[in-house]
């Protein structure tokens, strides 16, 4: 079996937050998709599961932390060029996403941009040149722009 990630998020409207997945790219699986939940893939290998409270509540009994206030996890995204960064953060303000939530980068080898979904989730986006990084170096090394 392949190795795949299932990314789970919270979500106040399921609905809503289907049509602004959808807005930027990610695709609705149905088989996977009730009024509870619904599957919606970035690749065959990445798919985030929007999950409604309740249903989310009988996974866990710790509290959901209101992402607008409070990070978890920075979700992240890799993209084939600079400009699809930049298209995919356009797709996300168009449907209702705050753009930038954390420091834009561009560090000549990686361009990174962010956005936030309706739910407070962070999802930054990097398009990444490795023949460009210098040499002897590390990316970690680098100072954020």
């Amino acid at each position: 079996m392949t190795k795949m990630i299932f990314v789970n998020l919270p979500v106040t409207d399921l609905p809503g937050s289907m049509k602004f997945y959808e807005a930027v790219g990610f695709a609705n699986n149905p088989m996977f998709t009730n009024d509870q939940a619904a599957a919606m893939a970035w690749s065959d290998e990445i798919v985030v599961m929007l999950l409604r409270h309740d249903f989310w509540k009988t996974f866990t009994p710790k509290t959901i932390p209101n992402a607008h206030e409070s990070a978890q996890v920075l979700l992240a995204l890799s993209h084939d060029s600079q400009e699809a960064v930049e298209a995919i953060v356009g797709k996300a303000v168009a449907a209702g996403g705050k753009p930038d939530p954390t420091p834009k980068q561009d560090l000549g080898f990686m361009y990174g941009r962010s956005f936030e979904d309706p739910d407070g989730h962070i999802w930054e986006n990097a398009y990444m040149d490795m023949s460009a990084v210098p040499e002897g170096e590390t990316v970690a090394e680098q100072p954020v722009a």
